[in-house]
């Protein structure tokens, strides 16, 4: 029977190379998940003592899946840089001043086999982003796409809810096997941890597991590459945006708004920050418009931006009910006006990305 004390008995066989304890007695085992035939757990470290942890991570996973009754096993290594703080040689204006100048870009490459990177972005939470990601990812796949899509959000992960995926995933060649549903090729830190756990993590670890989802899932192959990977960014301009930025090219991003104002002025941000980076602004969406939240407002945002307008998506009970139950609205109501709404958003941005279904 897989449990979390004989899960722990098999981690405490394996001697953390810092302590000399057994690896669940160090503490070095974060979030672990033990239960139904499935193990997972992260291990925090220095950038440095990352070589010497990846061989304890190998023997751990080796061991875990030798267990009788074990299905899957799933460790995830993220190693954090450690840094001398720099000297403070400016006053905390001139650093806010230094902040707002475009940086150059840092040599990246994108995930192997995948042919097109889309950043799904919003300035403010709450906004509906996740869910414009799902249904358009969805959409994409309904052109006859190959699509991935990647929660990048690590502190408030929702894809599993939204997809109605659940499990872990697998390691075959030291690669992680993206979860499958509705079509789309599926990560997300939230199917690494349970339900309830929350995510203490400082902003390089954040950006570490980034990378790793980012960079050791395979989401396609030299015979069957990926058409687009759609990658749900969290609110906001911080760490993993800027994560994404450095660690791969961007083809492309979509930005998603309510017509309110306060949500509009978090959007020009967002906008701002890809124009830094020199990522094309694909378009607009205004979400939730209607009598409640007013119409409009992204429209004439786009207009003043000089980018595209997406289109406008009706605030509807069934895109949450369809979020809440795994199925997303453009399947659970394929004919409805939502996804009528979402089909010509989908075909606006795969024309933005340069792909013909």
């Amino acid at each position: 029977m897989i449990d979390r004390a004989s899960v722990i008995a098999v981690l405490d066989t394996i001697t953390d190379p810092k302590s000399g304890q057994g690896l669940f007695a160090s503490g070095m085992v974060k979030g672990l998940i033990a239960d139904q035939g499935r193990a997972g757990f992260v291990l925090e470290v220095s950038a440095a003592d990352a070589p010497a942890y990846a061989r304890v991570r190998d023997e751990a996973e080796a061991k875990l899946k030798a267990m009788e009754g074990m299905e899957r096993v799933s460790v995830v290594l993220t190693a954090e840089a450690v840094t001398k703080p720099a000297r403070r040689t400016a006053s905390l204006s001139n650093a806010a001043v230094e902040q707002t100048k475009p940086k150059a870009p840092v040599p990246t490459e994108r995930p192997a086999h995948v042919k097109r990177v889309l950043a799904v972005a919003s300035g403010k939470g709450g906004v509906g982003k996740s869910t414009v990601s799902v249904n358009l990812a969805v959409s994409l796949a309904k052109q006859g796409l190959s699509v991935g899509i990647l929660d990048a959000d690590v502190y408030g992960p929702s894809m599993p809810t939204m997809l109605g995926i659940s499990g872990k995933p697998d390691y075959v060649d030291g690669a992680i096997v993206p979860l499958e549903a509705h079509g789309l090729k599926a990560m997300s830190v939230g199917v690494l941890t349970q339900a309830n756990d929350a995510m203490v993590w400082r902003g390089p670890m954040a950006s570490q597991a980034i990378n790793q989802m980012l960079t050791q899932t395979r989401w396609g192959t030299a015979e069957q590459p990926l058409d687009v990977l759609v990658v749900d960014l969290p609110p906001g301009t911080g760490d993993v945006q800027l994560t994404l930025i450095q660690k791969t090219p961007l083809d492309g991003a979509v930005i998603v708004s309510t017509p309110q104002e306060v949500a509009l002025a978090d959007a020009r941000r967002a906008h701002t920050l890809f124009e830094k980076v020199g990522v094309p602004t694909l378009g607009l969406i205004e979400n939730m418009s209607g009598d409640i939240f007013g119409r409009g407002g992204a429209k004439a945002e786009a207009e003043r931006l000089n980018v595209p307008f997406l289109g406008e998506l009706p605030l509807s009970a069934s895109v949450r009910a369809g979020g809440d139950a795994g199925l997303p609205v453009v399947l659970a109501e394929p004919f409805g006006d939502v996804a009528e709404h979402f089909v010509h958003i989908a075909q606006k941005v795969a024309e933005g990305l340069g792909l013909s279904a």
